[in-house]
């Protein structure tokens, strides 16, 4: 029989859907911002959002329990270090993420039930070909999408500088870039690198824009493809950050062949990836990779897969597994062409 310890710590993880809650409505009414400056009063709050004062009260109390903001005196509220990532300026911001999980994700993920009993995603639930064809019927949620996509890639690019040296690379191609974030960091790091962003079409003014604005416009440039028809032999090296755990083995296995076709024999594939561990555990990391391949079941179709998974999947697309180096919260796949 369970104790009444483990009953109540399983009552929390049920409810651990509130917090997400709390924390969206936080960035959506602009709580961070407006406490990035130093305390105020719950008065000065509600009349900045427009929200009512009694309820809002209710509000930053909760915020204050899990840490966004803390109470500064009888009702002035103050932002920790934390809740500064709430802050759209912010160098680590997650605001965007917050709206994507609270506005998308969290939607979504009301129908598991539907995709675990039949193993489709919510777009083959409706008779569409994947999530991105269903989120492209709505352009606010492309934004929304690509504005926290930005913010992940931000985060988690000072970590793949470490774990790799990009110094022997002349030329890399980032497959499914996007805004250009990552190539415009390794860009920066590496000024003898030349940098290509590859993706659709919608993203080349703001992925030109951001290089022009880094300062490597020079040296790194978009080009508009699509990677599950053929990828330009421009490059001695590519990289894919999260993109093949969007799609299942098959999806996969033609952009890995694509990408082999457009690399030199002597051509460098770098995967950032979460590894899933062949018998997760209780542990920050483990639960992130279990979501994540939840999120990838409901959402595009893909998987988070484990060490063993990767290096077959490479395998059978020409492709030979050389190293897996942390990156933080993903690691650093690299690969050579065989």
């Amino acid at each position: 029989m369970p104790s009444s310890a483990s009953a109540l710590k399983l009552l929390d993880l049920i409810q651990s859907h509130r917090v997400t809650a709390v924390i969206y409505v936080a960035a959506k009414l602009g709580i961070a911002e407006l406490l990035c400056d130093g305390p105020k009063s719950l008065n000065e709050l509600a009349k900045a959002t427009g929200a009512d004062q009694h309820a809002l009260g209710r509000l930053l109390k909760a915020l204050s329990t899990v840490g966004i903001c803390s109470r500064d005196g009888d009702d002035r509220y103050a932002l920790t270090e934390i809740g500064a990532a709430l802050d759209e300026a912010a160098d680590h911001s997650f605001k965007g993420w917050a709206i994507f999980e609270g506005e998308m994700l969290s939607k979504s993920w009301n129908g598991m039930l539907e995709s675990i009993m039949t193993g489709k995603t919510a777009a083959q639930l409706l008779g569409l070909s994947n999530s991105f064809d269903l989120m492209s019927r709505t352009p606010e949620n492309v934004r929304m999408f690509n504005a926290a996509m930005v913010e992940l890639t931000r985060l988690v690019t000072p970590d793949i500088l470490l774990a790799y040296d990009f110094g022997r690379i002349s030329h890399l191609m980032d497959v499914g870039g996007g805004s250009g974030e990552l190539i415009a960091a390794v860009a920066k790091a590496y000024p003898r690198l030349r940098g290509t962003v590859f993706d659709l079409p919608r993203c080349a003014e703001t992925a030109n824009d951001h290089l022009q604005s880094v300062g490597v416009g020079d040296r790194a440039s978009f080009l508009a493809g699509d990677f599950f028809k053929t990828i330009p032999a421009i490059a001695d090296a590519i990289i894919l950050k999260s993109v093949i755990h969007d799609w299942n083995d098959e999806r996969s296995a033609v952009i890995l062949q694509n990408c082999r076709q457009a690399l030199p024999e002597s051509g460098t594939l770098l995967l950032v990836e979460r590894i899933m561990q062949e018998s997760p555990t209780v542990k920050d990391e483990h639960k992130a990779s279990a979501m994540s391949d939840l999120n990838m079941l409901r959402g595009p179709g893909g998987l988070e897969r484990t060490e063993k998974e990767y290096r077959q999947l490479l395998n059978e697309n020409g492709f030979r597994l050389v190293s897996i180096d942390p990156a933080g919260r993903f690691s650093l796949i690299e690969a050579r062409v065989v």
